[in-house]
Formats: structure tokens, C-alpha cells, sequence
């Protein structure tokens, strides 16, 4: 006979996903929940929350790759669970690290030859490559005060005030103190003459920085290594140059190869660069390049033989997975000089003519320089009835994330919208993209200010109370009515023009 039993509550695998009791009812957040759930029902509820973040590809604001080949996907989730520091259970991957070193090396002029190894290590991404610098110059500052019998308790580092935060951590973390050439109105990077005035004995080195977060400039690396010589020569000092190259460590050697930035420089001891922004590969991946073995103390190389055999390490962290380092191979193999160059070329074009359907608007400032990373900053010409935050948070509606954000002291007076120009952003992308800003731009000359007019601004622009010749902002329920009114006129011409 036939026997047969009624499913319980918990024989969960003939329920469609969507009809079960896993997804109807919410799992708790911030504790773990007594029991299992199937692995379909987990998939599910991850996945639908993860709906709701934005599309990598339309992240204008990020450098970070978004985009590779189909092959190298397939190399990663090959490589996803080695574990890269064990070196002696993975020695190719190791030997595919060494080789990337000493491509880069080579990109940067590195003066090393043919048959010698380079000096360098892949990070989790460029914040940990200027941490392991950071700590060489320090280290070897402090080892040449002692053999001189001065103090060496004061150690500072001189930047611009444009710098990624994470020099700001590590002068904090490692207890260095920062100064910073504070920038100007139309002068967005580090002005090497004062970068100079700046360094003293107590200078571990100047940080240049190829490629600006605020406007992809590139600073004048070539400037600042002359006037640097020129002032060790005078005082007997020896302050070194680090190049931070996040950004624009994979464009430069492709356009601008005749550009004097990097190891051609004497004074140019160590390079980062982010092999995941312009290197072309998924966030995770940066790369630490010394001139020479000299360069970094070997007081900071640990020597480890518990995983089976006798490793150097000179890493913050230990544990990390394989598969960027694996990636970064394959796009320098695939790739070549050559499609480096024409990827980097593409992108220079798009982001010209992403800057010239903005200039055509006739609405926007462009920030930005032609020689540098691919991007385009801006900024509107009249932000007195609505501002560059403005038009970020409505760009957002369109799909499109584009960053809004002040410059740094002392130019923080200055706002700024910046669209980077990465791999997969094609050219159709950019003539939309400019649609779409002009529409945001046609609906907020439609709404109110949403601050008072300037004061600057005639009175038939800012209809503001004006007593004994102060101007007097509008009332709170003054300035709801005409909103609410201004809404109500909107929302009535959008119904009257419906089919």
C-alpha cells in the first residue's frame, strides 16, 4: 500500500521561495536566529535586499573597476578560496605576484635591469601600499637621526591639502605629523614651491600625488624633485619623494610617456598605484614599488617558516584571497602596452566629450584638467538658487550616482560635481548622461530656492522683507506656502500634459 503523511511546517522544499514562511516573515537582524533556513530562501532574502543598492557601471564617483572580461571572472572564482599567503602551498601564485612587480617596476623606470628583481609587494589596494611607504620612510629617517645622535620624536610628512584620507590615517595611526600646502581658487593641487618652503629636518618625505581625487590633475612631480635637490644641496639634508600613483600609475606611462613623474626622478624613492582603478581590475588589489633594495629598511621584512617554508612579509595584514593578484596578471598579459594605451585613449575621448556637452549647457565651470586622469569636475556658474548637491541628489532618480562635494582648505568655499570616466562608461553613456543633467537642470529652474537669494541679488530675484536696510529672511510658513505652491503649479502642468 501507498503510504502517505501530511508536509509539516519545517519540510520547507516543496514550497515555491516566495510562498514560504522564510521570506514572509523577516530573520532577525543584528542577532543570529536559532535555527537554519534553507539555503534558497537565504539566497533569496540577501539578493532582494541587494536589489535596492545602486549599479556599479553608473557609480560615476568611484575609480574602482566595474567591469571584466568574462575569462578573467572565470580565473577569479577559480583562485576565490587560495589563500595568498601561503606561498609555499602556492607557489605559482606567488610567482605571478613577483612578475606583476616587476612589470610595474619597469613601467616606472625603476633603474633595475633585465635579470634583477625588483622591490615591491601587492596590497589590498593603495591605502595599505602608502601605509608600508609611509613606515619605510619613517623607519629609515629615524635609523640616520640615531646615527647622527639627534632626536628623532618629531617626524612630519608634507602633502597637499588635496590628498586621499589615508595619508590622513597614516600620519595618525603612526604618529606623523602632517602638513599640508593648502590650495586656492583655481589651483586645486599641491604648489611644489611651498611644499618645499614646508620640509624641514624632520621631513621623512613630500607626497606628490599623480592623479587628484578632487579633479584628476596630475602635480608637478618634475618641479618639486628640482626645487627639492636644490634645498638637500644647501641644508646637507636628504628628503625623498613618494608618488602616490593611485589613480594615475596606469594612464601616464600610456599617455604621456614623455611626463617625468617616477623613477627618473633621483629623488623619487617609492611608488603606490591601485592596480584596481585604472590597473583594471575589481576592488581589492594595489601595488608598492621601491627604486631600490636599499630603499626599505630590512628591519621591516618579517621572515615566517610555519606555513612550510621561510617567507619574507612586509604586509600589514596576512590573510588575503589570491584571485586579484591573479587578475592583474591577466590584464597585464592580455593586455599589453598596447591595449593599455588604447583602453586609456578611449577613456581621455569619452570624458572630452562628456566636457563638451557639459560646456555646451553654458551653465557649468569645468574644473577639471585635459592632462590627467580621465574625469570631468564641475561646478555650476550660478549656485545662488540651487547648488551642485542639487543636482547629485537628482541625478540619482535617472539611475546616475554623481558626487557632490567642497574642495579642501582654503578653497573649501568652492563645490564640485565629478563624473570618472572608467572603461565601461561608453560614449552613448556620456551624451545621456548630459541629457539627463540638462533635464535635472530645466526641473530646478522650475522649483524654489531652496535657500534664501544671496544678498548680492537684485530685490526683484529675492523677494525678501528689507527693514532700516537689513535684508530679513522670509518666514518659515512664508517659505512653506510658496513651495507648496510652486509644487502645486508643477504637479498640475505634469497632469496637464499626460496623453
Amino acid at each position: 500500500m501507498v503510504l502517505s503523511k501530511t508536509a509539516s511546517e519545517s519540510d520547507v522544499s516543496i514550497h515555491s521561495t516566495f510562498a514560504s514562511r522564510y521570506v514572509r516573515s523577516s530573520l532577525p537582524r543584528f542577532k543570529m536566529s536559532e535555527n537554519s533556513i534553507p539555503k534558497e530562501a537565504a539566497y533569496q532574502i540577501i539578493n532582494d535586499e541587494l536589489m535596492l543598492d545602486g549599479n556599479p557601471r553608473l557609480n560615476l564617483a568611484s575609480f574602482v573597476t566595474t567591469w571584466m572580461e568574462p575569462e578573467c571572472d572565470k580565473l577569479m572564482m577559480d583562485a576565490i578560496n587560495k589563500n595568498y599567503v601561503d606561498m609555499d602551498e602556492y607557489p605559482v601564485t606567488t610567482e605571478l605576484q613577483n612578475r606583476c612587480v616587476n612589470m610595474i617596476a619597469h613601467l616606472f623606470n625603476a633603474p633595475i635591469g633585465d635579470s634583477e628583481a625588483a622591490i615591491g609587494v601587492g596590497t589590498v589596494g593603495s591605502s595599505e601600499a602608502i601605509m608600508l611607504a609611509g613606515l619605510a620612510f619613517k623607519r629609515k629617517w629615524q635609523n640616520r637621526r640615531k646615527a647622527e645622535g639627534k632626536p628623532c620624536d618629531k617626524p612630519n610628512i608634507v602633502t597637499g591639502a588635496n590628498v586621499q584620507v589615508c595619508w590622513e590615517k597614516f600620519a595618525n595611526y603612526f604618529e606623523v605629523e602632517l602638513k599640508e600646502v593648502k590650495l586656492r581658487e583655481g589651483y586645486y593641487v599641491m604648489d611644489p614651491v611651498k611644499a618645499v618652503e614646508l620640509v624641514d629636518e624632520n621631513t621623512i618625505c613630500v607626497a606628490a600625488i599623480l592623479g587628484s581625487t578632487l579633479n584628476g590633475e596630475f602635480e608637478d612631480v618634475k618641479l618639486l624633485n628640482d626645487l627639492l635637490m636644490e634645498k638637500n644641496k644647501q641644508t646637507g639634508w636628504d628628503t625623498p619623494i613618494h608618488v602616490d600613483a593611485a589613480s594615475g600609475g596606469f594612464i601616464a606611462p600610456f599617455l604621456y610617456p614623455e611626463l617625468e613623474w617616477d623613477f627618473r626622478l633621483p629623488l623619487v624613492k617609492s611608488i603606490n598605484v591601485s592596480g584596481h582603478k585604472y590597473g583594471l581590475v575589481y576592488a581589492g588589489i594595489g601595488w608598492v614599488i621601491w627604486r631600490s633594495k636599499e630603499d626599505l629598511p630590512e628591519e621591516l621584512i618579517f621572515h615566517i617558516n610555519y606555513l612550510g617554508a621561510d617567507q619574507p612579509t612586509f604586509t600589514l595584514n596576512f590573510s588575503k584571497g589570491s584571485s586579484q593578484v591573479i587578475a592583474q596578471y591577466y590584464q597585464l598579459i592580455r593586455l599589453g602596452f598596447e591595449g593599455y594605451q588604447n583602453i586609456m585613449e578611449n577613456c581621455r575621448e569619452n570624458a572630452l566629450v562628456l566636457k563638451q556637452g557639459l560646456e555646451k549647457t553654458g551653465r557649468f565651470n569645468i574644473i577639471s584638467k585635459d592632462v590627467g586622469v580621465p574625469l570631468v569636475a564641475f561646478s555650476l556658474k550660478d549656485n545662488s538658487h540651487h547648488n551642485e548637491f542639487e543636482v547629485s541628489e537628482m541625478l540619482r532618480r535617472f539611475g546616475w550616482i554623481v558626487p557632490a562635494y567642497t574642495m579642501p582648505a582654503d578653497a573649501q568655499h568652492i563645490t564640485v560635481l565629478r563624473v570618472v570616466i572608467r572603461e565601461d562608461f561608453s560614449r552613448t553613456l556620456a551624451e545621456r548622461l548630459v541629457l539627463d543633467i540638462v533635464k535635472v537642470l530645466h526641473e530646478l529652474d522650475t522649483l524654489p530656492a531652496r535657500l534664501s537669494c544671496k544678498i548680492a541679488k537684485s530685490s526683484s530675484t529675492c523677494k525678501e522683507k528689507v527693514k532700516n536696510g537689513i535684508v530679513a529672511k522670509k518666514t518659515e510658513i512664508e517659505t512653506q506656502r510658496e513651495i507648496a505652491e510652486v509644487w502645486k503649479k508643477f504637479v498640475l502642468q505634469r497632469k496637464t500634459n499626460v496623453c
